[in-house]
């Protein structure tokens, strides 16, 4: 006869739930509580009287620092973070010095070409912006020039690889060209007298992307928000009833947002992100299942959502000539990312929750389990060089989480007759118990801190 989740002692799983929960708060902590988070640069170019302009909003301190930003999420996983905190701890005027004095080699890895022929561009001006907290990204902002040559027709414009992703935006033109250049990529010739905006089908492409990543790997309150939904019940219908509700509060004032109908400043919005992602997690601790109010609740947190999605996305900019395909490529790509999230969660959870269902099959999951976590473990020790870039990126920063996921899946199956009930009190528990807590401190860090 097999042991219920009613025999189990309270003492043995109290001590499990503090084990797993202090384990899963480390995880999330060590990824994003002291984080310095990774924007992309943004530049605008206009041309006027045979000069180019380009003012771009970057972070100073990770350049001067030789920082790789080429997909690095934060800058504390840098190899040379200490050199960046440094350079972020000194004062506007400072940091100016040091960036006229590294300039020659910054112009080194920009490239400014019109018509196959480079131009040399010129530091104009900066704005370096004071910052109060040591955890908050400065943005700074840099004027660059270059003399066209006479008749020129057109102009591209990129830099190296290690200064991560450029949003280049034309400005002052009919259909505007807007290009998203990544991997040290220089723009296609940008005309001067505009015209080069991408089409509708093109950008609506392009800005699914850019939503996914904000989701995978940019977003990790997002993907601890939608985990939240996860773990609740871990049952189709109640997860569909909490998705649907969230995504169609997020689209809509996503929407407005992108229109300009609705701005509220992500000083306000933030915290409140923070606060959905507690709330959803302490009461999958004490609900058993759907309430009444929740889908209510997370439509309500939903448009919170929607607004912090709009923050980002205007760190990109929308095109205008195809604004409706962006906004609803962004949205679209927001979703595939959020699916992905559930998706895998429901993949690593299932031979858990239906272990019961199959006699004789307990020892074989558990086995299954525990090769699963012991690989996502070698995965850390071995990925971090051989590892394809996009691994890195995009699966790497995941493998301890999944790990986690994997041996309190195996606790679950060799500690009872598993099912629902098992798998809340193994699993569904002290994963919400450590989301709640990692939201509490995202609370005070974005109010207080």
């Amino acid at each position: 006869m097999r042991m219920g989740i009613s025999d189990l002692t309270k003492a043995k799983v109290a001590a499990w739930r503090l084990v797993s929960t202090a384990l899963l708060i480390w995880i999330a902590l060590s990824r994003a509580a002291f984080a310095h988070e990774v924007f992309p640069s943004v530049a605008d170019l206009s041309v006027e009287d045979g000069v180019a302009t380009i003012e771009t909003r970057l972070n100073l301190e990770a350049i001067l620092a030789g920082v790789d930003l080429d997909g690095l999420e934060d800058t504390d996983a840098a190899e040379n973070a200490a050199d960046y905190d440094a350079l972020h701890a000194l004062d506007p005027a400072a940091l100016e010095e040091r960036l006229r004095a590294a300039w020659p080699s910054i112009a080194d890895n920009i490239t400014i070409t019109s018509g196959g022929a480079p131009l040399e561009p010129r530091l104009e001006g900066v704005e370096i912006p004071q910052v109060d907290s040591p955890e908050e990204t400065r943005l700074s902002m840099l004027t660059m020039t270059a003399d066209l040559p006479e008749g020129a027709q057109s102009v591209s414009v990129g830099w190296a690889r290690e200064y991560g992703t450029l949003v280049l935006r034309q400005q002052g033109v009919e259909n505007p060209a807007t290009e998203t250049l990544t991997g040290g990529e220089i723009s296609p010739p940008i005309a001067l007298e505009g015209g080069g905006a991408a089409s509708g089908g093109s950008t609506f492409l392009e800005y699914i992307w850019v939503g996914f990543e904000h989701i995978i790997p940019l977003g990790l309150d997002h993907i601890l928000f939608v985990l939240g939904l996860f773990f609740l019940a871990a049952r189709i219908r109640p997860l569909i009833w909490q998705v649907t509700a969230f995504t169609l509060a997020h689209t809509i004032t996503l929407a407005m947002a992108a229109l300009g109908i609705v701005r509220i400043s992500p000083d306000i919005v933030e915290p409140l992100i923070a606060a959905s992602i507690v709330y959803v997690a302490v009461e999958n601790i004490f609900a058993r299942g759907l309430t009444p109010w929740r889908p209510a609740v997370i439509f309500g947190f939903g448009l919170l959502h929607g607004l912090g999605f709009a923050s980002v996305l205007g760190e990109f900019g929308l095109p205008e000539g195809a604004f409706i395909p962006a906004l609803i490529g962004f949205n679209v790509g927001v979703e595939i990312g959020q699916l992905v999230v559930i998706a895998v969660a429901f993949a690593i959870s299932i031979p858990a929750l239906r272990a019961s269902r199959i006699a004789g099959m307990e020892t074989g999951i558990v086995a299954g389990y525990i090769a699963f976590a012991f690989l996502c473990c070698a995965g850390l020790v071995i990925g971090a060089d051989p590892m394809p870039e996009f691994m890195q990126v995009y699966v790497l920063p995941f493998l301890l989480p999944l790990a986690v996921l994997g041996f309190l899946c195996a606790t679950c199956v060799a500690a009872a007759s598993v099912g629902t009930e098992a798998y809340r009190q193994f699993v569904s528990i002290p994963a919400s118990a450590a989301i709640a807590l990692v939201g509490i401190w995202w609370v005070i860090e974005r109010t207080l801190l």
